[in-house]
């Protein structure tokens, strides 16, 4: 879906791992149509590739994956809208302000899924045999509750700041549909399940 400005606007899904940022960007995706652009999915082929993947090499796929995704959207028409799923502040802001500046974008808007850490470390042990090896194992735990202690948003345009125990999928719809000024009747309808 693309809107009427000639601003080139990027949605950033942000939040730390297992603050569930996949299953709020699948929900804005299917709401608005817009294209998605996550940091696994551009990553996780290649640690299949180059398995086994140990925790330096896990960091360097994704800081190339980081790269691709503002590569992506540089040749993207300019009124596209991409909702971006990654976990931002795994490399310092500037990092981010530069693929921004590289890929022309001109709007920022930022869902963040804010986590306690006791709840961040809870779904992350739940998922730990669920995960594609080469992610971090149970020994990130420690790290992930210290993160969740001090992580915040990029900020680096409007934020809207979600529950990531109970995320209110309708009222982050309703915030983008403000921000992008689009009409009512032109998004279809939030389903029942969302």
């Amino acid at each position: 879906m693309t809107t009427d400005t000639e601003e080139k606007i990027v949605v950033l899904v942000n939040g730390i791992p297992a603050s569930g940022k996949s299953t709020l960007t699948r929900a804005l995706a299917e709401h608005f149509g817009f294209p998605v652009l996550t940091l696994d999915s551009l990553k996780e082929p290649f640690m299949a590739s180059f398995a086994p993947v140990d925790r330096l090499r896990n960091r360097q796929l994704g800081c190339a994956a980081y790269q691709a995704i503002w590569q992506v959207v540089a040749q993207a028409p300019t009124r596209c809208i991409y909702v971006i799923d990654a976990w931002f502040g795994f490399q310092p802001k500037e990092v981010l302000q530069q693929g921004l500046q590289q890929a022309g974008v001109t709007r920022v808007l930022e869902l963040w899924l804010a986590i306690t850490p006791d709840e961040a470390v809870t779904r992350y042990q739940a998922r730990l045999t669920d995960r594609m090896p080469g992610h971090p194992g149970a020994e990130y735990l420690p790290e992930l509750r210290k993160l969740a202690e001090t992580a915040q948003p990029m900020a680096l345009g409007p934020v809207l700041q979600l529950n990531a125990r109970n995320p209110d999928q309708a009222a982050a719809c309703a915030w983008l549909q403000r921000q992008l000024r689009l009409p009512i009747s032109a998004q279809p309808a939030l389903s029942a399940s969302g």
